[in-house]
């Protein structure tokens, strides 16, 4: 399967005040599950589109299996039909009229396959994606999940080297939602294919990619693996955007609150050696709270707090807190015995805060000292 390069990628748009893409550096690897995850707008479904071919590159180079297929200054353009992609978008486009046998054999008949090779390889994919019962139906006959894997199994047909996913399941419900996650991954493992799948739920993101490219205002925030992005997200817009409940942040600059003033000094104290520390964050899952007396865990900090609203969400619970003049956010999978009003005891584990600078820049310095790396 093929690596695909996106070189300085830019994409502007006639009439445009500033660049979709501006210049993107992008690299997905041989038999790779990339996931371009953003906002609305942010460029990720822009930037499949280039690859795909249905967007010329404004400047910069693409390359797909070492190929130039896209070049400005060298006046290179392949069309899509020779980039050997297969694409499905978020509507299914599926032939009303023919079978789903037909649907599914409409590239291998363009390609002219003989007749016993495409009925082969059609009841290879269909009954591998579990639609081979519905061969002689036509898509109004099928539920919406269904008729996704007849687009799946459409292009897997045609062997793409690369599938192109532009936010294929938004459609669905969330039980069609979960269990197409879970068919693309089997999909994904047992073909091999370079998978390039554009998403704006960051959870679609981290259960299926194999790694994670973060995008805002065209421009690439992040790439790594979901734990890379989650854990050490590398600046603050990546780690707002990605976790629910977000993550808890902290202002260090201007009107603090009582809270910031005290993680302020407990940075100052735990951590002199790290400057220009303007904001600290800390997900929802590493709070912790006592009641009573309970004693506090050996290095850790606290603060006092009230619970004001205990939230279930169903195998879980969100719990928000006024903790020292600021509102945060934990979660628990335990059923917390609490009720609103409760005073408690919000507890943080140093080595689970990230701080940032004032340019919103992850401090990568602080993560040793704090212990979020080995030494």
């Amino acid at each position: 399967m093929p690596t695909i390069n996106l070189r300085q990628a830019r994409k502007t748009y006639p009439g445009a005040s500033s660049d979709a893409v501006p210049a993107l550096n992008l690299e997905i690897a041989d038999g790779e599950f990339m996931c371009l995850l953003g906002p609305s707008g942010c460029g990720k479904t822009t930037t499949l589109r280039m690859v795909a071919g249905l967007e010329n590159l404004s400047g910069g180079t693409l390359e797909i299996g070492g190929r130039v297929v896209d070049c400005p200054d060298q006046a290179v353009f392949i069309p899509p039909e020779k980039r050997e992609l297969g694409l499905v978008f978020q509507s299914y486009a599926l032939w009303p009229h023919l079978t789903i046998a037909r649907n599914v054999d409409f590239g291998l008949r363009l390609r002219k396959m003989p007749a016993a090779e495409r009925e082969a390889r059609v009841t290879e994919v269909m009954v591998a994606l579990g639609i081979d019962k519905y061969r002689d139906r036509y898509p109004s006959q099928l539920s919406g999940g269904q008729q996704q894997r007849v687009a799946l199994a459409r292009m897997l047909a045609v062997s793409p080297g690369v599938l192109l996913l532009d936010e294929p399941l938004s459609n669905l419900d969330a039980r069609l939602r979960l269990e197409m996650r879970a068919e693309l991954k089997r999909i994904h493992a047992d073909f091999g294919t370079t998978i390039m799948f554009v998403t704006h739920d960051q959870w679609e993101a981290m259960t299926l990619a194999t790694t994670i490219a973060v995008m805002n205002e065209g421009t690439l925030q992040q790439m790594g693996t979901p734990d890379d992005i989650y854990e050490r997200p590398a600046n603050r817009f990546v780690a707002e955007f990605v976790g629910a409940p977000p993550i808890n942040l902290m202002e260090l600059t201007g009107d603090m609150t009582p809270l910031a003033r005290f993680a302020r000094g407990f940075l100052g104290q735990a951590l002199p050696e790290v400057s220009g520390v303007a904001s600290v964050g800390i997900r929802p899952e590493a709070l912790r709270i006592l009641t009573g007396t309970a004693p506090l865990p050996e290095g850790q900090f606290s603060v006092p707090g009230v619970v004001t609203g205990v939230l279930p969400t169903g195998g879980s619970w969100i719990i928000e807190l006024q903790a020292a003049g600021q509102t945060m956010f934990m979660t628990t999978h335990v059923a917390p015995d609490l009720a609103q009003g409760a005073q408690v005891t919000v507890v943080m584990r140093p080595s689970a805060l990230h701080l940032f600078d004032g340019a919103g820049q992850r401090l990568v310095a602080a993560d040793r000292l704090l212990g979020r790396v080995a030494a």
